[in-house]
């Protein structure tokens, strides 16, 4: 039976949004671009729609330049092509009846010299190989260890900020509701932001004022695009993936949720525990009690939620509204299935990344599942339907 007063399905507004629901679904890398050109396709275009019911739609990581590219097969913004294809996606999640923000990334060290313009080397805050982080670089490379980066200069800092703003310009052009810069699990803006990628000694490193400034100079560029009210941040503060850590990430990030507060963003989602899934049970309560401290704006936590903690986390104020990857992508209709209780499909893993619509976008809804069954049940025996 549903509840009227159930968390999950009180609306909500979200800067220039309103949503129906407190059901998000979360960033989630798939690697079905076509090639070449790293250009999104209407097989990508069904999969959002499909899930176009979720409060909001946070899109796959999206390469804001060829630089920031570090797996194969992930899509870019950063095209003429490109900003075609996610016109293709975000015309097909309005039509729905969805809300759709495009996530801009760079992967900065997480990359390899064969996906890299010109065979360069990938780029970081510090010339420090990430210990047992891998990537794929071809559909049968398999998972190839991350190679010692360059360092960046100083002076080519610009030159990303530049890159996330363009790639803003872009997913305006590409019919995107907003945009959230991925400042977390690892990649570029997370390595400028954590001491143990961040070894550097001029203004880009050592103190947190220096560590955050890079990521505060893209996250104003990308305001200047937007409007404060349509610009997110997802951050990861105690996550470990692509070998990462902070000597003191209450006050890393209580600083840079200050800093965020300040320049007044829409909303900061927060991986709660590692990337790799970690349980509800396992979450940094003194970590998200800092940034919640410091920041006032819509707080939306990630962190493998059933539907059940999600709700008591909501009802405790520990959050406003919670992103789901895994139970979304085997659950097109997820928001349907919280709301009735209902059972959820079970993910396959091996499908998760590059491949074709199987596992991507042929999971049924209830309503499928209902069809199917009733037709079952009037169609003679032994008849085939």
């Amino acid at each position: 039976m549903n509840n009227p007063n159930d968390p999950l399905f009180q609306p909500y507004s979200l800067g220039d949004l309103a949503l129906p629901n407190r059901v998000l679904l979360s960033p989630l890398t798939r690697a079905r671009a076509t090639q070449p050109g790293d250009i999104p396709n209407e097989m990508n275009a069904r999969y959002y729609q499909q899930r176009a019911d979720a409060g909001l739609i946070l899109s796959e990581a999206t390469q804001v330049s060829p630089q920031g590219k570090g797996y194969a097969f992930t899509p870019g913004i950063h095209s003429p092509e490109q900003v075609v294809g996610w016109k293709k996606v975000t015309t097909a999640v309005h039509m729905a009846g969805g809300r759709m923000h495009a996530q801009l990334w760079h992967v900065g060290r997480i990359s390899h010299t064969a996906l890299q313009p010109d065979g360069n080397k990938p780029v970081a805050p510090s010339a420090i190989q990430p210990e047992g982080a891998k990537t794929f670089i071809s559909a049968d490379s398999g998972m190839v260890d991350v190679p010692e980066p360059k360092a960046l200069d100083a002076g080519e800092m610009s030159a990303i900020v530049e890159q996330f703003r363009q790639g803003a310009i872009n997913a305006k052009s590409a019919g995107f509701d907003g945009v959230q810069v991925h400042a977390a699990n690892g990649y570029l803006l997370d390595q400028f932001l954590k001491s143990g990628s961040n070894q550097r000694t001029d203004e880009f490193g050592g103190a947190v004022e220096n560590r955050m400034r890079l990521p505060l100079m893209v996250v104003e560029a990308v305001i200047d695009v937007w409007g404060k009210e349509n610009v997110g941040v997802r951050i990861s503060p105690t996550g470990s993936f692509n070998a990462m850590y902070d000597e003191d990430p209450v006050e890393t990030f209580s600083a840079f949720a200050c800093r965020l507060n300040d320049l007044g963003i829409a909303y900061l989602e927060v991986v709660e525990d590692s990337f790799q899934g970690n349980h509800a049970n396992g979450r940094p309560e003194e970590v998200i009690d800092a940034i919640q401290a410091g920041f006032k704006g819509t707080y939306i936590a990630n962190g493998a939620y059933t539907a059940e903690e999600a709700r008591k986390r909501i009802n405790a104020g520990r959050c406003d509204l919670v992103t789901f990857g895994r139970p979304f992508i085997a659950n097109p209709d997820l928001p349907e299935r919280f709301r009735q209780h209902a059972e959820l499909n079970k993910w396959d893993d091996s499908t998760f990344y590059g491949g074709d619509e199987r596992g991507y976008t042929d999971y049924p809804t209830l309503k499928e599942l209902e069809i199917s069954a009733s037709r079952k049940l009037l169609s003679p025996k032994g008849n085939k339907t």
